[in-house]
């Protein structure tokens, strides 16, 4: 591995990049799907910084390298990591345990074995590639045990970590046989970020109540121990947004447009296109939304003839079993609808399960007359936001799940609580039927949340909050940090 160091680390479980074999057998990347991705690779191209994480294949070991202006540092995870650490702890015990317990987690030791074992590996490659005083941004739930372990080798370092997902009340998360673990490895960071000010509150009472620890909103007090002196540690909300002004240019340019042309053409021109984007994933009220659709159309209050739900539902941990059963009961789902309603010329609902590239999301997202966002549990849902983007016509409506972050900010969405299915019914209903004055009202004031607190924002916020922790703790000012805020700062808005 090389000796270079670098100022500013970002580590997450996987990498921007994704490895592929061109048609001539000659490996190669491309640009990894995501809003982590998307949000953070502008920061991370002016930082001229190193980015930790997971190539996406089993057993593959590789030298860092450089792409596009950012150093790639590859963390080898073999079959075994994969299933207890990848597939067991993070997605079957974390990820439905954060999610309000909506499938049942499993509690298995050897997967929390393994979660330890990987996050010390990860936080042994950061320390490697950290140059003296370096700031270093680890993100999301799989490596909640690396800010200790990072402050323990390395305390010259300015330890930032960010929530993606919803992180539970005490009841929910007190279950977890390994909860005082997780709470402490959090705290090894100076600054941990989550998307919702009720998750930033869930957090400081669950270290109340595990570890007693003064909690005085935002800084965490966190007291002196084994050589480590006395520190507070900042925990509050900072929503995570999108790049507003790349994606709007996206769906302005001719050929975007066209395409959403074309994809209402090849619907048979509906009156009115619905539109669900979501992983195939138990949370995102998929079942909720093809439940409230499917009654719509039972009753009469809704005809074939006049409107189609367009479902995108992007492969997910197919891995795992409780993925692969959810699969099967959507499209059996599905199937009913369109047998139950559907014509030779009309199809009631598109049902499409892979993933598009940008320039057919924000075709499709321009065809749409209706976005649901029925997610019964998100961290924040950037769909909706990029729905909003790239609505430059200033037209269409959002019906949102009030269980998701966005919805905090999102407030001229047409809220609705997906478990509600009549609700939900008169929600679309009212989003099908709304008149055009009040369409363009509502997006207007979503078009303006979403420019005023986009990427740029949250970066900008979350940096200045690092850099503001550091001048707290007397380890001096930070020159790339205070640089990094000055270009998000002045970067372009839409």
């Amino acid at each position: 591995m090389s000796d270079e160091r670098y100022d500013f680390v970002v580590a997450s479980n996987r990498l921007p990049v994704d490895r592929v074999i061109d048609d001539d057998g000659t490996p190669n990347w491309r640009p990894s799907p995501g809003g982590l991705v998307t949000a953070l690779e502008p920061v991370m191209r002016e930082a001229d910084g190193a980015w930790v994480g997971w190539a996406g294949q089993p057993d593959l070991e590789l030298e860092p390298f450089d792409w596009d202006g950012i150093r790639i540092v590859p963390i080898k995870l073999t079959d075994d990591d994969l299933e207890n650490f990848y597939e067991g702890f993070s997605n079957d015990t974390l990820w439905p345990l954060y999610h309000d317990v909506i499938a049942p987690p499993g509690y298995h030791r050897v997967w929390w074995d393994s979660y330890v074992s990987v996050n010390q590996r990860f936080a042994n490659a950061i320390a490697a590639v950290s140059a003296p005083g370096a700031t270093v941004w680890v993100q999301d739930y799989q490596l909640q045990l690396v800010p200790r372990m990072l402050r323990q080798a390395r305390p010259d370092l300015t330890i930032g970590f960010f929530n993606h997902i919803p992180f539970p009340a005490y009841g929910i998360f007190s279950q977890l046989p390994w909860r005082t673990q997780i709470i402490e490895g959090l705290l090894g960071a100076d600054v941990i970020g989550f998307q919702r000010v009720a998750d930033a509150g869930n957090f400081s009472r669950a270290v109340r109540r595990l570890l007693g620890y003064s909690t005085k909103n935002p800084v965490i007090e966190v007291p002196a121990r084994g050589g480590v002196p006395k520190r507070g540690v900042i925990a509050r909300a900072f929503p995570i947004s999108i790049d507003v002004a790349s994606f709007e240019h996206l769906a302005r340019s001719p050929a975007v447009q066209a395409r959403a042309e074309q994809i209402r053409h090849d619907l048979g021109n509906p009156k009115t296109i619905m539109l669900g984007v979501d992983r195939l994933d138990y949370t995102k009220g998929i079942g909720h939304r093809l439940k409230a659709f499917g009654e719509l159309l039972e009753d009469g209050r809704l005809k074939v003839e006049d409107i189609t739900l367009v479902q995108v539902a992007s492969p997910s941990r197919e891995r795992v079993e409780t993925y692969r059963q959810l699969r099967d009961e959507i499209e059996l789902t599905v199937g009913r609808i369109n047998g139950d309603y559907g014509t030779i010329s009309h199809q009631a609902v598109s049902y499409l399960h892979h993933g598009f590239p940008r320039e057919e999301m924000a075709a499709l997202y321009l065809a749409a007359d209706v976005m649901l966002v029925t997610a019964l549990r998100d961290g924040m849902n950037l769909v909706a936001k990029e729905y909003v983007a790239a609505r430059f016509d200033v037209d269409g409506v959002l019906v949102l799940s009030e269980f998701t972050g966005a919805s905090d900010e999102l407030r001229s969405a047409l809220l609705i609580n997906p478990h509600d299915i009549d609700g939900l019914k008169d929600a679309i209903l009212r989003a099908v039927d709304m008149a055009r004055p009040e369409r363009r009202k509502r997006m207007k004031a979503l078009r303006r949340r979403v420019r005023e607190n986009d990427v740029n924002h949250w970066s900008q916020s979350f940096l200045r909050a690092l850099a503001e922790s550091r001048r707290d703790a007397g380890r001096g000012a930070d020159d790339t940090l205070d640089d990094l805020e000055w270009t998000v700062e002045r970067a372009p808005r839409s």
